[in-house]
């Protein structure tokens, strides 16, 4: 348990530190009109919170900086609301009024104009086409292991994958799965299927249909769809104007990751609801374990549909980064609800 001074220097060592990049020495803390404590005692301070592992002396001699460790109890006791400036403020309210015409623009851009708050790298995964309804399901043998699976909306749009018939189900039962489906899920918008596939229909799959389990994980499977083109970019290359990313072997990493949709759309998939923040070797993808990011989902009627991250140095501007998020997200969540209505 840290100590109100404690807490206070820790505080500022990691303000100076996001602000100027540059080990943090007692003098020039002592300095500040807000702490109130000589260099000495903030000098006995600062090395009990290195010994406690919320600081790091990254050479002899210098000042400190914020460990991982320091970072996340910033994060989680010691940071107070942001506030945007009234600039800051009407862009995103310029950028909703501009765009709200056209939701794919919304996404599209949302990416560009975050990255431009922020200076950091913003990756927004967007959301599916929500007035798209399901017309019908068709789920066709092709022998006793494999069947074409065939989904068609009200906007005539045909997907189809080939999928293999779980073990044990019968050809029968997979015709009354199928009427099933389509009578009670018939108009139903997209992004609601999987959520009444599971509490509206369980009930009366289990009666009438040997293997309804299976059969949902296959229809489930092929819901995901392809989702390359959900996910935008702004300002990648904003790692290159950070002093942490110096290293071009580090920042290639990063871009590379960037390029792969796959792992990027499997690393915002486990992202909860809210605001998350994951600092250094809490991201488990190694290409951002030295980063920060930060998500925050956005709603419609209630449920999370996309996710927006701002990735960045662990030596980021959190206050900054949580406070346009929470706005941005806030607003695009209200857009798309009225879109939607």
């Amino acid at each position: 348990m840290l100590s109100e001074r404690q807490k206070m220097i820790l505080s500022a060592i990691v303000d100076d530190y996001i602000r100027s990049a540059e080990p943090v020495g007692s003098r020039s803390i002592s300095k500040r009109g807000d702490v109130g404590y000589s260099a000495a005692t903030i000098r006995n301070e600062m090395s009990d919170l290195e010994e406690l592992g919320f600081l790091e002396q990254p050479h002899t001699s210098a000042g400190r900086i914020p460990s991982n460790k320091g970072y996340r109890y910033y994060v989680d006791h010691l940071l107070s609301p942001g506030s945007l400036s009234p600039m800051e403020k009407e862009s995103i309210k310029t950028f909703f009024e501009n765009k709200i015409q056209e939701v794919e623009g919304v996404v599209q851009h949302a990416a560009t104009i975050l990255s431009s708050l922020t200076n950091y790298t913003a990756i927004v995964l967007g959301p599916e086409t929500y007035k798209t309804t399901l017309a019908s399901l068709q789920l066709i043998p092709l022998n006793e292991r494999s069947a074409v699976a065939i989904i068609v909306t009200n906007t005539g749009h045909v997907e189809n994958r080939t999928v293999t018939i779980p073990d044990g189900v019968p050809v029968g039962e997979i015709e009354k799965f199928v009427n099933v489906m389509n009578a009670k899920l018939k108009g139903v918008p997209l992004y609601r299927l999987r959520s009444k596939m599971y509490t509206e229909l369980v009930a009366e799959l289990s009666k009438h249909v040997a293997g309804y389990e299976e059969l949902l994980a296959v229809v489930e499977s092929v819901l995901e769809g392809d989702e390359s083109d959900r996910l935008y970019l702004g300002g990648a290359t904003n790692m290159l104007t950070q002093p942490e990313f110096k290293d071009v072997d580090k920042v290639k990493t990063i871009l590379d990751l960037f390029d792969q949709t796959e792992t990027m759309l499997r690393m915002f998939a486990a992202t909860p609801a809210g605001i998350q923040v994951k600092i250094g070797g809490e991201n488990t993808l190694e290409a951002i374990n030295h980063c920060s990011i930060i998500t925050a989902s956005y709603s419609i009627e209630g449920q999370p549909v996309g996710t927006i991250g701002i990735l960045g140095p662990t030596r980021m501007d959190y206050r900054k980064v949580i406070a346009v998020l929470d706005l941005f997200t806030k607003d695009l969540t209200n857009s798309l609800s009225r879109w939607y209505r």
